[in-house]
C-alpha cells in the first residue's frame, strides 16, 4: 500500500495538506503514479526506491535522500524490503532551491534528523527544532548527479530499450545506430541533444543506476558488476566508486542488503 492508499497503475493526487510519514514497502511493490500539493523530502533508511517522473529516474537510498516539488507526478518501485521517510513542506516553504526533483547525499547526521523528524508523535516544537537543524545540513549537502533523463524522440526511447534491457552485453554506438536505422553521428546527435550527454557516459550512468537496484536486491558486488556489463568485478567497482563516491560493497550495506 502507497502512502497515499493507491497501489500498481493507479494513479491519484494526494492531500494537500503537508505530513510527514514513516512506512514500509515489500520489494517490488509499485506506488502508482501521483502528486503531491505539497513539497516532500523523501529518505530510504533501507532498501531502494527507483523514483521516475516523465523526465527522468533517480534511486533514492540509505546515503541520499531525494527532493520533490510540489505538484511532481512521480511513481516508485520498490526494490529490497524498504523502510521509507517522508517530510512534507508548504508550497512557501522550499528547503531545496530547485523546481525539479534533485537527490542530495545525506550523512549520518541528516538521514537520523530525517527519520526524527518522521516519527508521527513528535511533539511540534520538538518538530520545528530538529528541521532547523535540517535544513542548515541539508545547505551544505552535494547534489548527486546520478539520474537517468527520459528521451522524447521515439527512436532514441528504442536506442535505449535496446542497451537497458540487454545490459550484460556491452552495445557499441555503431552496432546501436545500426539497429535502429541512423547514421552514428546523428545518434551522438540524439544524445547530445535529448539527454545531455554522450552515448558512453549516458551507459555509465544506467549501468551504475541498475547496480544499484541489483545490490539493494541482494545480489553481491561480482554478480551485480557482471549482470550490468562490466568484465571484471575490479572495473565495476572502479566505476561505481568514482560515480558514486563509495564502493558498491560499502553502498550494498548501507542499503540493507
Amino acid at each position: 500500500m502507497s502512502e497515499n492508499g493507491q497501489t500498481g497503475s493507479q494513479t491519484a493526487q494526494t492531500d494537500r495538506e503537508p505530513r510527514d510519514s514513516t512506512h514500509a514497502h515489500l520489494a517490488g511493490e509499485v506506488i502508482g503514479r501521483h502528486q503531491h500539493g505539497y513539497h516532500q523530502l523523501l529518505y530510504v533508511s533501507s532498501g531502494v526506491l527507483a523514483v521516475q517522473t516523465g523526465e527522468a529516474s533517480w534511486v533514492a537510498s540509505n546515503a541520499r535522500a531525494m527532493w520533490i516539488p510540489a505538484g511532481t507526478w512521480h511513481q516508485h518501485r520498490v526494490h529490497g524490503h524498504s523502510s521509507v521517510h517522508t517530510l512534507g513542506f508548504p508550497v512557501h516553504d522550499v528547503l531545496l532551491d530547485s523546481g525539479t526533483p534533485t537527490v542530495v547525499a545525506a550523512d549520518a547526521l541528516v538521514r537520523e534528523l530525517i527519520i526524527a523528524c518522521s516519527e508521527p508523535s513528535l511533539p511540534a516544537p520538538e518538530a520545528n527544532r530538529l528541521r532547523a537543524v535540517l535544513r542548515d545540513r541539508l545547505r551544505r549537502a552535494l547534489i548527486e548527479p546520478l539520474a537517468l533523463p527520459t528521451p522524447g524522440n521515439p527512436l532514441l526511447r528504442q536506442a535505449c530499450a535496446l542497451v537497458t534491457d540487454d545490459l550484460q552485453h556491452p552495445r557499441s554506438a555503431v552496432w546501436l545506430a545500426q539497429r535502429i536505422g541512423v547514421s552514428e553521428r546523428t545518434l551522438a546527435r540524439l544524445f547530445r541533444t535529448e539527454l545531455g550527454m554522450t552515448y558512453p557516459q549516458w551507459r555509465t550512468h544506467v549501468r551504475v543506476f541498475h547496480a544499484m537496484v541489483l545490490l539493494a536486491e541482494g545480489a553481491n558486488v561480482s554478480e551485480a558488476g557482471r549482470r550490468c556489463g562490466w568484465a571484471t568485478t575490479s572495473a565495476f567497482i572502479d566505476t561505481f566508486s568514482r560515480t558514486m563516491g563509495q564502493t558498491p560493497g560499502t553502498y550494498r550495506s548501507e542499503s540493507g542488503a
